[in-house]
């Protein structure tokens, strides 16, 4: 038997998989794809997640890969001003115990699972699904499926983790929460190597453009030699029909004629920006409420981490760093030999459910404020003109 069985090898599964590891523990790691591929664009990793990938021993792998971006500005869409300035230099570095940094997906998700590899204590099961399971007094009994032509594996661990994202199986399985439902927003992402902009759209800083019903982020990933474009629109009248996952139905032509439409009132260097990218891959948002309490996240003998668990809009970055600090804590919780291991599932829900459910709001509240109308939009330029760095730092989620 598994002390820990992990259904979903996403960056959540692979760190729970390391931090175990690092904590001298084993785990079987089941993953439905057939090989891990990861079909993403950038990230952004506050100082608070790379201490955590620092600690599992991924910094000489990590720095090269990741850029770090000089600042965080805050910009007008429309008229092109900066609005504030955070600068994420070697004092912010300092300041946090860490940098600043940003990355491409499929870049840490090699560096997660080499790392998990090389450990030789985790078994990893690609193209297994698993179909069901069931809690027992002494462990958790789970069905799993290597194929449509094949008989279904019973298979036993002490505990079970689902870390399988947003439409997670293991989370419909044993809660009775709702299933997520569309924001309304749409995500079109794009990467451009820097070498072929022009001089004045390339960029090593984050860039944050914000506009009426959308905004634009911009940042350096792979050592700053590729630009990644995150374009979050909140469309306003008829939409064609939302369905999870990457939109393929639309031709590209189509897509990048809706980005133009959008940015009719943006200044030049978003439009020209924008201009550039012929293909682009739109994601719909869809979401849950906020988690509501430590119950949402563990039950018995199952637990659940990361979007599983707490699925995070994009306006706080903070999607991949949740699940990661949700796998540093299940890990140290797991190591409570003074507990039973439902209690330590039960330790490791207390202790994240608050910052998940307050990181999840903030990425909320961003929503309302990136995409501003009207006073709103005034007063919140306002106040980042005169508060600025104030404003846009934020110790409460850094020092975390």
């Amino acid at each position: 038997m598994s002390q820990v069985a992990i259904v979903g090898a996403g960056l959540g599964g692979l760190s729970l998989a390391l931090a175990l590891q690092h904590a001298g523990h084993a785990c079987a790691l089941v993953e439905r794809a057939p090989e891990l591929t990861e079909v993403g664009a950038g990230i952004q990793m506050g100082p608070h997640v790379m201490r955590r990938l620092f600690a599992w021993g991924l910094q000489d792998a990590l720095m090269e890969r990741i850029a770090q971006p000089a600042a965080l500005q805050a910009r007008d869409a429309l008229r092109g001003d900066v609005l504030a300035v955070l600068p994420l230099g070697t004092s912010f570095a300092q300041r946090y115990g860490a940098p600043y940094a940003t990355i491409h997906r499929a870049d840490l998700q090699a560096v997660l699972c080499q790392a998990v590899l090389q450990g030789g204590s985790t078994e990893l099961q690609l193209g297994t699904t698993c179909t069901r399971w069931v809690e027992q007094l002494d462990g958790v009994s789970l069905e799993l499926e290597t194929g449509p032509a094949s008989s279904p594996v019973q298979e036993r661990a002490c505990v079970l983790v689902g870390a399988d994202g947003l439409w997670s199986r293991v989370r419909s399985s044993g809660w009775t929460l709702p299933e997520p439902a569309a924001t309304g927003h749409l995500a079109y992402r794009a990467m451009l190597p820097q070498a072929l902009l022009p001089e004045r759209l390339r960029s090593q800083t984050v860039n944050v453009w914000m506009g009426p019903h959308l905004h634009l982020v911009t940042y350096p990933v792979r050592q700053g030699e590729w630009l990644n474009v995150v374009l979050l629109l909140q469309p306003q009248g008829a939409q064609h029909p939302i369905t999870p996952g990457w939109d393929l139905s639309r031709e590209p032509h189509a897509m990048a004629a809706d980005v133009q439409a959008a940015l009719r009132g943006c200044c030049a260097d978003v439009r020209d920006l924008l201009g550039l990218i012929e293909q682009w891959r739109v994601w719909p948002l869809f979401g849950r409420g906020t988690v509501a309490g430590p119950d949402q996240m563990a039950r018995g003998r199952v637990a659940l981490l990361g979007d599983a668990a707490h699925p995070m809009l994009p306006y706080l970055a903070q999607g991949a760093g949740m699940a990661i600090e949700d796998a540093d804590c299940l890990a140290q919780c797991w190591t409570r030999t003074d507990l039973t291991e439902p209690q330590r599932l039960h330790r490791y829900a207390v202790e994240r459910w608050q910052r998940n459910a307050r990181v999840q709001l903030q990425s909320r509240r961003n929503a309302d404020i990136f995409h501003a109308t009207g006073w709103l939009r005034w007063g919140r330029d306002l106040g980042l003109k005169i508060l600025g760095q104030r404003l846009m730092d934020q110790p409460w989620l850094f020092s975390g």
